[in-house]
């Protein structure tokens, strides 16, 4: 049996073990994983330090030295994250009726979980945590197959999470990572149909369409992020500032960063001077149609077929629009389906936006910054499903389950 079908063929076995646990006996084993977390700070701070000083020498671009950096506040957001998912409801186990038939038999669907998960990521380390605790209270084992960029790091903090499962006599491979980073190992993973049931992959558009090209299992892909703010007429000059600064210059190389900004026709000449000058100032590039690129010093002008970009920098795409209709045309055509924000004081509008546009998390007067999953109430997040089966936007929790129909009768057989 080689490395990997062994790896799938143990979080088999070892995700029959949750089912004999409670939500009681659950959240205990996560509050231990939260504490250990802390606890073991400094260790997993050593490891990440030995994948950034590889990434440096690789000269990876600073978008990903980012998401792969490892601070005591990011080890400590990891903890509070479980502490969240803690509070939150059990999805297992929740009982829907459904209907009794004319026979007396009584329909009804109870949610289980999925079995085995494979998150398939690069360069964020915190994934393992996320992914692992998600799981663990979702009643799923989990694979993690990280880059080879965040490797220690993985290893690391799923080193200690597995310390906390064998404290409660629990397998440690209900939270494994693929300890050798060789993507023929990731394609000899995408083909453990028998033994995984969901593969995760959440990265750059490369890896996204290998996982998805590759696998023999169920995909559901969580793409880049091509978020856009479209500035409406009606829009109040202070807040549409605050948005595009937030989403574009808070933190550029996670994927609910702003990419895009489009400005109403009729807004532009009184909020665009300002827009310009403030993108300025935090030494922002902008790219730019031909309308829009006067109003800012030194803009790259672009072509209809440029924009659609996800630059993961301090740079941006700006284009002014006629209308509503033509924002969200834009959008259908260069988003990603992640993110879209719309500013506006017209409730009318900001609400056809929310209804017509087809994006995983639509926005009306709040930072693209707030997609993700602890900020929406989810603990943490599996990752921000850009694709439609069977979830759609940040995964927590209720996305991890699925449902089984239960049949109730008094020994009726069909005539």
């Amino acid at each position: 049996m080689s490395l990997i079908t062994e790896l799938a063929s143990q979080a088999r076995t070892a995700a029959r073990t949750l089912a004999a646990l409670d939500t009681e006996q659950k959240n205990q084993v996560l509050h231990a994983m939260s504490d250990a977390l802390r606890a073991n700070v400094d260790t997993i701070l050593t490891a990440n330090e030995q994948d950034l000083s590889r990434a440096r020498d690789a000269g990876l671009t600073d978008a990903m030295i980012d998401r792969l950096t490892l601070t005591p506040e990011r080890v400590e957001a990891m903890a509070q994250g479980i502490d969240t998912i803690i509070q939150l409801d059990d999805p297992v186990g929740k009982r829907r009726e459904l209907c009794v038939r004319p026979n007396r038999i009584k329909v009804s669907k109870l949610s289980v979980p999925l079995g085995v998960v494979c998150m398939i990521y690069e360069a964020r380390p915190n994934v393992t945590a996320d992914a692992g605790a998600l799981c663990f209270k979702s009643g799923n084992a989990v694979i993690l197959r990280g880059g080879k960029e965040a490797l220690s790091s993985s290893l690391a903090i799923a080193e200690v999470l597995q310390q906390v499962l064998q404290l409660f006599k629990l397998p440690k491979a209900l939270i494994t990572v693929v300890p050798d980073p060789d993507r023929a190992l990731m394609l000899e993973l995408l083909q453990q149909r028998d033994y995984i049931d969901l593969v995760i992959p959440r990265g750059g558009e490369g890896l996204i369409n290998f996982v998805s090209d590759n696998s023999k299992i169920p995909v559901i892909q969580h793409f880049k992020g091509v978020c856009h703010l479209y500035v409406d007429k009606s829009a109040d000059v202070e807040k549409a500032l605050n948005l595009l600064l937030n989403g574009k210059t808070q933190r550029t190389g996670v994927c609910n960063a702003l990419e895009g900004l489009l400005v109403h026709k009729d807004i532009a000449d009184t909020w665009l001077p300002i827009a310009a000058q403030a993108l300025e100032d935090s030494g922002v590039t902008i790219n730019a149609d031909r309308r829009s690129a006067g109003y800012f010093n030194g803009a790259n002008i672009i072509e209809d077929n440029e924009f659609g970009q996800e630059y993961l920098r301090l740079e941006i795409a700006v284009k002014i629009v006629d209308s509503l209709d033509d924002a969200m045309a834009h959008i259908a055509q260069f988003g990603s389906h992640h993110t879209e924000v719309i500013c506006s004081e017209d409730k009318q509008t900001a609400a056809r936006f929310q209804r017509e546009v087809d994006a995983s998390v639509v926005m009306a007067n709040a930072s693209s910054r707030f997609s993700d999953g602890g900020e929406l109430g989810l603990g943490a997040e599996i990752g921000i499903a850009t694709t439609k089966l069977h979830a759609y936007g940040p995964m927590g929790l209720e996305s991890l389950t699925t449902e089984k129909y239960l049949v109730d009768g008094h020994g009726q057989i069909r005539a």
